[in-house]
């Protein structure tokens, strides 16, 4: 019988004297009667499971004959790759990220809605979209739902998320950046101030963090035995610093930054690793970024128009999250379009959401593929997207 062939056995459930290590069943063993072949597997394989679920170790011994499969035949190959215990494992705790970003936000009042992914023009205003042939005409592939997640809010939703397929056509060949990936989205009207958006997205990380910690131990341990987990540590409630702070701490540490800078993803990491020291934790907050680096529709701070009601989050200081406050008067909305160059003909649509009335609202947008890398500490994107897409790859 060939190695990964489906087979239907008839056998004794015996108990064994000592327990067997290798085996996820230690305490039983099956002593078989009858076998079957249901589905027999071809006698040469492009990569052994053995071999892909071996443990990736820093300090091996460069003589040891440990055979690696590099991570192209891996996803050339991605059925059988995914075999492997940590493969297993890693998949059925980003299915528990999705269910419980879901259950926790339906608990929090929010509606599920389900988001066009064929939009008339580009959705942020940018050149990075995938053009497709729409019968006599041409179309875009989504970006983002944020459009309409805000005209949901407007149309009197109060509380919004989606999950769905969102595209970049990034020529980013990165650790961390894919073509098509799951984005986790979610809207909210508010009463008085951002900041309720803000505490409600972070207390939503801190129980999915819980939520993975109660119900994936076994997950994580089976990515540990392949790939060294270090735990991830969080606050509850979340650390939230302000921009100017985080600048602080950087320039503490010898980083030369302006006022008004954005920050780069070298600086995200060094700040990462500050707070790690200082405040032991793997996730913060960080609020109140400055105006000049943020998109049009983000709401200026009402006592300081250099700054504004937005904020990112990172987990092991990799953004995870980008969030703010968006404008909601159609008038001040076309005002800081103008400000930044924008096609007004191209966001029409947009404004024109807003012309009918809409409360205060904020929200952000989450790359589910990130957030599993980045809780297990893994090293690449690939690795949390079942068949990923990147600008080399689109296949299988």
């Amino acid at each position: 019988v060939t190695k990964e062939s489906i087979v239907d056995i008839e056998a004794l459930v015996l108990t064994v004297p000592r327990k067997i290590e290798s085996c996820t069943q230690k305490n039983v063993e099956l002593h078989a009667k009858k076998l079957f072949v249901v589905s027999a597997a071809k006698s040469q394989l492009p990569l052994l499971i053995e071999d892909a679920s071996r443990p990736v170790k820093e300090d091996e011994d460069p003589e040891s004959l440990n055979i690696r499969v590099n991570q192209d035949t891996r996803l050339d190959n991605r059925v059988l790759d995914l075999r492997t215990p940590a493969n297993q494992a890693i998949f059925r705790l980003e299915a528990g990220v999705c269910r419980l970003f879901r259950d926790i936000l339906t608990k929090k009042g929010f509606v599920e809605i389900h988001t066009p992914k064929i939009i008339p023009a580009a959705s942020e205003g940018g050149s990075n979209v995938f053009t497709v042939s729409y019968f006599k005409g041409s179309a875009y592939l989504a970006q983002s739902p944020q459009l309409y997640k805000q005209m949901a809010i407007a149309a009197d939703f109060d509380k919004v998320f989606t999950v769905g397929a969102v595209f970049r056509a990034e020529d980013s060949n990165t650790h961390r950046h894919l073509t098509e990936f799951v984005g986790l989205d979610l809207e909210m009207a508010f009463k008085y101030h951002y900041h309720e958006v803000l505490e409600t997205i972070g207390d939503t990380f801190t129980q999915i963090f819980k939520g993975l910690r109660d119900q994936f131990s076994d997950e994580i341990a089976a990515v540990g035995q392949q790939f060294s987990v270090e735990p991830f540590k969080f606050l509850d409630p979340p650390l939230r610093l302000e921009f100017p702070v985080g600048l602080a701490m950087l320039r503490e540490a010898g980083v030369t930054l302006g006022d008004e800078d954005d920050l780069s993803t070298p600086d995200e990491k060094l700040l990462g690793r500050l707070v790690k020291a200082k405040y032991d934790t793997d996730f913060y907050i960080l609020d109140k970024y400055p105006l000049a680096i943020r998109p049009f529709y983000t709401m200026p701070d009402a006592k300081d128009n250099k700054k504004s009601n937005s904020y990112d989050m990172f987990m092991r200081g990799e953004e995870i999250l980008s969030g703010a406050q968006r404008i909601h008067d159609p008038d001040f909305l076309t005002e800081r379009a103008k400000h930044h160059g924008i096609d007004l003909e191209k966001i029409k649509s947009y404004i024109d959401s807003f012309r009918f009335g809409c409360p205060p609202h904020g929200g952000g947008g989450i790359g589910l593929e990130r957030v599993v890398m980045l809780y297990l500490g893994l090293d690449n994107i690939r690795k949390t997207s079942m068949f990923p897409r990147d600008p080399k790859r689109i296949t299988p």
